[in-house]
Parts: structure tokens; C-alpha cells; sequence
């Protein structure tokens, strides 16, 4: 465990490291690209000592990091995202858990020809950085891992983007699942062989949503559809949605909504809600 969490922090660290790099170099020599990052870190704390109505003792953190780059030309605009996240709670005598893990990257070229409505190319990336586990009452089954699963998908189509708070965009793409261990993520049960890397063919669907209330309250929220060619019935749905708003300047209320309906994952609709107040500090 502690190898894995070394290997998060690397990773995070080197993405940092070359952002930042990036963002210097920008000083001296003039450049279109524009860097953003951000981290953040949530805190909750609960100890009894002799408290005659009953409780558990409870400690959770979540440390997130996100940013973006945006090079924005006359003709074309490109625009990478990332976000790492990562968080762990501990519940009386239980043993630490997995609250939060999370590798998420996406790159989209934009042709602009004037209108609203643009061709565009894009690429992401999901996956997670340690063993991921379904808890029992008295036992654990590991049943994910570091890069096992990752998601990659490779997109072209139009983009539409009507007012500055609301893009959209859809195009036909692939979509590929790499599997080590875990092999059920990307397998074919109608099949002998276990496969270990599945690719689908299928039409992809991508809508963003930033709404600042005022000056303290933000919203945001995005939605990913991807509707294999094979089995245009059972559209993949990834939902994240998020209300921040903002007590000073390095406090934050955050409450976040994750919304996940895969049938190769779970044949019911997953749904994740944290509400936490945490320390955000914008790095450049």
C-alpha cells in the first residue's frame, strides 16, 4: 500500500513539476499557452473520549489537484485538463478505506471556422492509482488495481458552443479498456479466451457546464455518453457535477455529485455525494 501511495505522489508531483516548468518558461519567452492549477485538500475529524451517547472515532482526507493549459490561436484552440484525486477514511476500529482515487486527462483540438459550430479531435484517459476493494462487514475483495482498469478514448466530430458557459461536443470514436489482473472489465464471457484489452467502435457525446453565480458561488458540471456501435442500447454515462462556493480566499464549501452507469461495471446506476469544506490554493 505504501508503494502504491509513493507511486500517486510521484506521478502527481511530475505532472506538477512539468506544468510548472512550462508555466516559467512562459515568463521570459512570450507564448499563447495559459496554465491553470489548483489543489486542494479536505479535513474531517471526529474523537470520542467517554461520551455516554455513543459514536465512533472517524479521520478522512481527500487531496485533489487540478489544472489546465490552453493554447488559443485564430484558427484553432487546444485545451488539455487533468485532475488527480485521491482520499482515504478510517471509521472506529476499522482499517483505513478508499474513499477517493482518481486519474483523469483530456486533450481536445478545436478548427475554428468561424461559427459556432467547429470540428474538432480529442483524446482521454481514466484510470485510478491503488487497489481499489468491495467491503463485507468482516472482509475485503480487491477488485481493481493501479492502471487496472484504464479507459482511453480517441474522438472526432463537431463541437458546439452557443454561449461562453456552455459547450458541447460529438463525434465517433474508440474506445478502448486495458485490463491486467482484473480481466472482467474488458473480457467477453461469449468467448473462450479471456481477453484482457477490449476496443468498441461507437459514437461519443461530451457537454460542459460553468455557471459562477457571483463572485463566491460556482457551478459546474459535465456529462460523457458513449454509445457503442454493437450495443447502442446500453450508452455509458459519466456525470460529474460540483457546487463550490467560496468562504475566503483559501476556503471552500464543495459539494460534488458523481453519477456512473456502466453495465460491464455494475448493472445498477453508481452514484457518489461529498459535502466538505477544505483548504484550496491556486498554484498558477
Amino acid at each position: 500500500m505504501k508503494t502504491k501511495i509513493l507511486r500517486c505522489l510521484l506521478v502527481v508531483c511530475c505532472c506538477t513539476l512539468a506544468v510548472n516548468a512550462v508555466a516559467q518558461t512562459t515568463d521570459t519567452i512570450v507564448s499563447p499557452w495559459k496554465h491553470t492549477l489548483v489543489a486542494s485538500l479536505n479535513l474531517t475529524q471526529v474523537a470520542y473520549t467517554d461520551w455516554a451517547q455513543g459514536g465512533e472515532n472517524a479521520l478522512a482526507y481527500q487531496a485533489m489537484l487540478a489544472g489546465k493549459s490552453v493554447q488559443d490561436l485564430l484558427s484553432t484552440n487546444w485545451t488539455t485538463e487533468y485532475a488527480f484525486a485521491y482520499g482515504q477514511t478510517k471509521l472506529g476500529e476499522r482499517g483505513i478505506r478508499k474513499t477517493d482515487d482518481r486519474i483523469d486527462l483530456s486533450s481536445v483540438m478545436i478548427y475554428k471556422l468561424g461559427v459556432y459550430v467547429n470540428p474538432f479531435a480529442s483524446v482521454t484517459f481514466k484510470s485510478q492509482f491503488t487497489t481499489g476493494y468491495k467491503y463485507a462487514d468482516t472482509s475485503q475483495k480487491a477488485v481493481s488495481d493501479f492502471l487496472d482498469p484504464a479507459y482511453s478514448t480517441q474522438t472526432i466530430g463537431v463541437g458546439y458552443q452557443p454561449m461562453k458557459e456552455l459547450k458541447t461536443r460529438l463525434g465517433i470514436g474508440l474506445r478502448e479498456t486495458f485490463t491486467k489482473l482484473y480481466t472482467s472489465y474488458a473480457d467477453n464471457s461469449k468467448t473462450i479466451e479471456v481477453e484482457a484489452t477490449k476496443i468498441e467502435g461507437g459514437f461519443e457525446s461530451v457537454s460542459e457546464l460553468e455557471v459562477p453565480i457571483d463572485s463566491t458561488v460556482l457551478i459546474k458540471s459535465k456529462l460523457e455518453l458513449f454509445a457503442p456501435i454493437k450495443t447502442m442500447d446500453k450508452i455509458i454515462v459519466h456525470s460529474d457535477n460540483a457546487l463550490v462556493v467560496k468562504i475566503s480566499k483559501y476556503l471552500n464549501v464543495n459539494f460534488i455529485v458523481q453519477l456512473i452507469n456502466d453495465n460491464v461495471i455494475s448493472p445498477r446506476t453508481q452514484l457518489k455525494e461529498g459535502l466538505a469544506l477544505g483548504i484550496t490554493y491556486t498554484v498558477f
